[in-house]
């Protein structure tokens, strides 16, 4: 028992060192009536600290969605593609591949077609906002590795799927 109670104390030192005390994500390690469990206790921290692959997708975005059939980066994906710039020049050891998605509707070679534009779009604003194109790698899966199950007519899945994500490397 002291052994599990001192491994979580461990823990939330950790934790709660990791994180530093300006950030407010880490206060929630502490969660209200105890310690989060150690596992949760160390994912919390890892996202605090700064520069880390989950720094990167919890606190900046890891995904641009697109329209129907369309490549054109959204005014949203547009914020996440400027958040994406700014914390990529900041941390430039990272260089990333942004994969392509679409919905299961059309045929294979068009939606592979149509994850390489959407691709290439937000790698062409990622180097507008700064980041060396070198950096940026694309990489279109097209229907072929969908995010989420697609039910005929489940328009929140086919949504999930018609993304461009940054990869850190």
């Amino acid at each position: 028992m002291r052994l599990k109670i001192t491994s979580l104390l461990a823990t939330a030192a950790l934790a709660l060192t990791a994180c530093g005390s300006s950030t407010d994500e880490c206060a929630e390690v502490i969660g209200q009536g105890g310690l989060l469990p150690a596992a949760e206790a160390l994912a919390a921290a890892e996202a605090c600290v700064p520069g880390t692959v989950a720094d990167f997708v919890d606190n900046v975005g890891d995904r641009v969605f697109f329209d129907f059939d369309r490549s054109a980066v959204r005014p949203d994906g547009m914020e996440t593609l400027q958040r994406q710039a700014a914390w990529l020049n900041t941390y430039g050891n990272y260089v990333v591949t942004i994969n392509g998605h679409c919905d299961n509707r059309g045929t294979v070679e068009y939606n592979l077609a149509l994850g390489e534009r959407r691709a290439f779009a937000a790698k062409e604003k990622l180097a507008a906002f700064g980041v060396d194109p070198a950096r940026i790698k694309v990489v279109s899966y097209g229907k072929n590795r969908p995010i989420a199950e697609q039910p005929a007519g489940d328009e929140w899945a086919y949504q999930q799927n018609r993304v461009a994500i940054t990869v850190l490397d």
